[in-house]
């Protein structure tokens, strides 16, 4: 018997189309997470590029604004150029600061070069360059948990270049003994990882300031994957190999017990033995995942391993379902049908 679902999940059944020998497969139901698909912050700074390229400037991101391909071709093909330093572009052209924010240092030095900065920096990240200025002008000893040389990370140290950044619960012994300490923490990083270092910090410390910057969107989509992943039998997450967030989704799935396969996009699927005798699929993505792929993997799931029902009667309810989890706040553009794109 199939479990019921929470309020917030969304069953949907892929289209079919199938050829008349197709296999016939055994999944009847595929689940995605409400509280999935492009994050907030991503969203704005990709509507900024597009905006600034629509205008007629010559527009430059400065590192790649979202770890999905879909997207990156996208912006490409709108004349939106990706360079990785400051000096790759000409004096006068635009320049967009992607989510994770950027060093005081690379703004200044931008602004030397007279070139026009458009900050897509995500407003929780704005938020932790605050704090991390603060704790320094009030004297603590900084601890910073993060992952080495991310982006976000890179950018704050520029705020508080004498923090003591660890990652691993290994690095943690190594943190020195000092009278009064912060801690804060890269805005992705697992909530139970932060909870835990500030226990341990606990022993290090006379006076301990816990600053907690893990972003909320962060915690809620993991909360919607975990609860997806006790209703299924297997966890489909979706997102770049090189996001953080959407492999500590992955590892959320199976330290539940559900089995997850973590894949860039609907072409990761490949073998109908991944869903043999598996009736109830979840889906979920991480923060660079557009809503809408989320839909093209639902109808590869039923491609590759759904009945004849679901094969049969998907597009309607597929179609539905997407936009019944695409609200506004987890949409992946802001941009109207009126706003040049």
């Amino acid at each position: 018997m199939v479990p019921s679902q929470p309020s917030f999940l969304r069953r949907i059944g892929p289209r079919g189309g199938l050829r008349d020998n197709a296999q016939v497969g055994s999944v009847e139901n595929i689940v995605i997470a409400k509280r999935t698909g492009v994050c907030y912050g991503v969203r704005e700074a990709i509507d900024k590029a597009k905006i600034a390229s629509a205008s007629g400037k010559d527009t430059h991101t400065l590192g790649h604004v979202v770890h999905n391909e879909g997207l990156i071709a996208d912006l490409r093909a709108r004349g939106i150029k990706n360079v990785d330093h400051l000096d790759e572009v000409a004096s006068g052209t635009a320049v967009v600061i992607r989510a994770h924010g950027v060093t005081p240092e690379v703004l200044g030095r931008a602004a030397e070069r007279g070139l026009e900065v458009i900050d897509g920096t995500c407003t929780w990240v704005t938020q932790e360059h605050r704090e991390l200025a603060r704790l320094v002008e009030e004297g603590y000893d900084i601890v910073l948990l993060g992952t080495p040389n991310h982006p976000e990370v890179v950018g704050l140290l520029g705020f508080a270049p004498n923090a003591i950044l660890v990652d691993e619960e290994e690095d943690w012994a190594f943190i020195p003994r000092r009278k009064r300490m912060a801690l804060i923490t890269q805005s992705t990083q697992p909530p139970w990882k932060f909870e835990r270092l500030a226990a341990f910090l606990v022993s290090r410390c006379h006076e301990l300031k816990v600053i907690n910057t893990v972003c909320p969107v962060t915690i809620r989509r993991q909360e919607d994957t975990i609860a997806v992943a006790r209703e299924v039998q297997l966890m489909i997450v979706v997102g770049g190999t090189r996001s953080a967030n959407t492999k500590e989704l992955t590892r959320l799935c199976e330290i539940g017990g559900t089995h997850a396969v973590q894949i860039e996009s609907a072409q990761g699927l490949t073998d109908p033995d991944l869903f043999a005798n598996i009736h109830t699929v979840g889906i979920t993505g991480g923060t660079s995942t557009p809503i809408e792929d989320l839909e093209r993997v639902a109808l590869r799931i039923a491609e590759l391993g759904g009945t004849d029902h679901v094969r049969t009667n998907a597009a309607s309810i597929a179609r539905a379902a997407l936009e019944a989890a695409a609200t506004p706040q987890y949409r992946t553009t802001s941009i109207t049908n009126n706003t040049p794109a």
